[in-house]
C-alpha cells in the first residue's frame, strides 16, 4: 500500500471513530442499553466488516435503524434476549449472503434509492437537535448561543478547510480545533462525557443467559427477522451509494456474510447489533478513506477510547460532533432529486417523496418496501398500456393478429379486448413473435381466448411462440398448435 494511501486511510479512520462515538452511545441509550454495549458493537462490527466485508471504505456500526427495531424487546424481555436476537439476526444475514441474495438490491429502483438517502439525511439532522436540549427542555440564553456558535464554527471549518489544504480531513481538524478552543477558554458547553462515561474493559465472551427453547425462539424470531431485514437493506443500499461515490464495485453477498458473522460475534461479546452507517460512511469517504484500513482504524480506536483514552475523549464538545453530523446530513441529501422534479415522470417524483417521508416517520424497511411496491405497480401499469395488436385480412379470408408487448397479470384485459370472436372470420391466426408471456395469468388469458373462439365455432391458430412461452404452456398442460 502506498504511504499516501496509508496515511489517508489512517486519518479517515480517526475522523470516523470520533463520528461513531456519539451516534453509537445515542443509539444504545435509545434502545435502553448501557452505552458500552453500543461501543462494543461498533468496535466488533466496524472492524470485522472492514477486514472481511465486500466493500472497502464503507463503515458499519451500532446503527440507529437497528436500535429503533429492538426497543420494545429490551423493555419487555431485557438485555439477554436482545443478545440472543443479535445472534439469530446475524445468522439470518449470513444465510442471506451465502444464498447469494445480495443481488436482490438491484430490484430497488433509483427513485427509491433517492428517497432512502434523503430520508436518512433528514433523520441524521433531526437526531442532532436532541443535543440542543437539556433533559426535556430546549436550551435557551447563553448555553444555546454558545452551542449554536460552536456548531456553526465546526461547520465553517469543514466547508472552508478543503479550499486551503487537502492534507488532513476537515472533519478531524474541526473536531480537534473546536475541542481545543473549548478546553483552553474553559467554555461551559456539554461534552461527550455528559452523554455517558465510556471507560470500560475488554468485551468478554458470554452466551446469552436465557432458556434455549422454542418459547424463546418465538419471542426473538420476529425481532431477529426484522433486524436482519433492516440491517441488510441499509447495508446494501449504502453499498450501492459507496459504489457510486468511489466509482468502484463492491461485493454485496460477501458483505452480507461478513455483516452476519460480525453481528454474531457482537452478540456473543455483549454488543449491540449493527449494519452499515450512511453518515459515518460519507465522513470516511469524504475524509479520503478508501481502503479496508480506514474501517479497521475506526473500529480499533473505539476500543482504545474505551480502554485508555476515555478521559480525553469525554472532553470532546458535543457541538463539534453535531456540526460534523449536520454537514454529513447536507452532503448525504440528494439535492439533485429536487432539481429533477420537473424533468422526470410524476410517479417517480411521488416515489421519492413517499420513501423519504416513510423513512422519517416509520422505518427504513417499510419505506423501501412501500417504494418498491409503488414502483412495481407503476411499471406494471405502464407495461399493460403498451400492449397492442396489428390486424390483417389475408387473401384466403382468414384474419391475422400480430401482437406486440408483454402479456402478464396487468395486461390480460387489454389483450382480450384486441379480439372480436363474434365478428371475426372462421379461421384466425395469432402471431406471437413480438409477444412475451410472463406468468400464469398470460396462459389463462390465452386459454380464455381459445375458448371464446371455440364457443363462436371458429378456429384459432397460434404461431411463433418463443421457447420460454412454449415451456410455460407445456408446464401448465396447454397444447399449442
Amino acid at each position: 500500500m502506498k504511504p499516501i494511501r496509508l496515511r489517508a486511510d489512517v486519518l479517515a479512520g480517526l475522523t470516523t471513530s470520533f463520528a461513531l462515538l456519539p451516534e453509537c452511545i445515542a443509539f444504545a441509550l435509545v434502545a435502553h442499553l448501557n452505552p458500552l454495549m453500543g461501543l462494543y458493537g461498533a468496535f466488533i462490527i466496524c472492524t470485522l466488516t472492514a477486514l472481511f466485508g465486500g466493500r472497502p471504505g464503507m463503515v458499519s456500526g451500532a446503527a440507529g435503524s437497528m436500535a429503533v427495531v429492538i426497543v420494545a424487546l429490551v423493555v419487555q424481555h431485557g438485555v439477554q434476549y436482545l443478545l440472543a436476537t443479535v445472534l439469530l439476526g446475524g445468522l439470518i444475514m449470513m444465510a442471506f449472503g451465502l444464498l447469494r441474495l445480495g443481488k436482490l438490491v438491484r430490484m430497488v429502483p433509483h427513485p427509491v434509492m433517492l428517497g432512502f438517502v434523503n430520508g436518512l439525511a433528514i433523520i441524521i439532522a433531526l437526531a442532532q437537535l436532541e443535543h440542543f436540549k437539556n433533559g426535556e427542555d430546549w436550551l435557551s440564553g447563553t448555553p444555546l448561543y454558545l452551542m449554536a456558535g460552536l456548531v456553526a464554527l465546526t461547520m465553517a471549518i469543514v466547508y472552508i478547510l478543503p479550499h486551503l489544504t487537502k492534507a488532513v480531513p476537515p472533519a478531524l481538524v474541526a473536531i480537534l480545533g473546536v475541542g481545543l478552543l473549548v478546553y483552553l477558554f474553559g467554555l461551559p458547553t456539554r461534552t461527550l462525557g455528559d452523554m455517558a462515561h465510556i471507560a470500560g474493559g475488554l468485551p468478554t465472551f458470554a452466551l446469552p443467559d436465557i432458556p434455549w427453547n422454542l418459547e424463546t425462539l418465538r419471542i426473538i424470531a420476529p425481532y431477529a427477522i426484522l433486524m436482519a431485514l433492516v440491517g441488510l437493506l441499509e447495508t446494501l443500499l449504502t453499498l450501492n451509494l459507496t459504489d457510486e461515490i468511489t466509482e468502484t464495485r463492491g461485493y454485496p453477498d460477501r458483505e452480507c456474510v461478513a455483516l452476519g458473522a460480525a453481528n454474531m460475534v457482537s452478540g456473543a461479546f455483549g454488543g449491540m447489533g449493527g449494519c452499515a452507517m450512511i453518515g459515518q460512511t460519507v465522513i470516511n469517504l469524504s475524509s479520503g478513506g478508501r481502503g479496508r484500513l480506514s474501517g479497521v482504524v475506526a473500529g480499533v480506536l473505539i476500543l482504545l477510547f474505551i480502554l485508555f483514552l476515555s478521559p480525553l475523549i469525554e472532553r470532546i464538545p458535543l457541538a463539534a460532533l453535531v456540526g460534523v453530523m449536520f454537514v454529513v446530513s447536507q452532503q448525504t441529501f440528494a439535492w439533485a432529486s429536487l432539481r429533477v422534479v420537473n424533468k422526470v415522470p410524476l410517479n417517480d417524483v411521488l416515489v421519492i417523496i413517499a420513501v423519504t417521508t416513510i423513512t422519517v416517520f416509520t422505518d427504513l424497511a417499510t419505506a423501501v418496501l412501500c417504494g418498491i411496491i409503488i414502483a412495481a405497480l407503476n411499471f406494471a401499469w405502464q407495461q399493460a398500456r403498451e400492449l397492442y395488436a396489428d390486424e390483417h385480412l389475408e387473401a384466403d379470408g382468414s384474419k391475422l393478429y400480430r401482437l406486440h408487448g408483454t402479456l402478464f397479470f396487468a395486461s390480460t384485459t387489454p389483450f382480450l379486448n384486441q379480439f372480436d370472436p363474434a365478428n371475426d372470420p372462421a379461421r384466425v391466426t395469432l402471431d406471437c413473435r413480438h409477444l412475451s408471456f410472463v406468468d400464469y395469468s398470460a396462459i389463462a388469458a390465452l386459454r380464455t381466448l381459445r375458448e371464446r373462439y371455440a364457443k363462436a365455432g371458429k378456429h384459432l391458430q397460434v404461431f411463433h411462440l418463443s421457447e420460454r412461452c412454449k415451456k410455460l404452456l407445456k408446464r401448465a398442460g396447454e397444447v399449442h398448435h
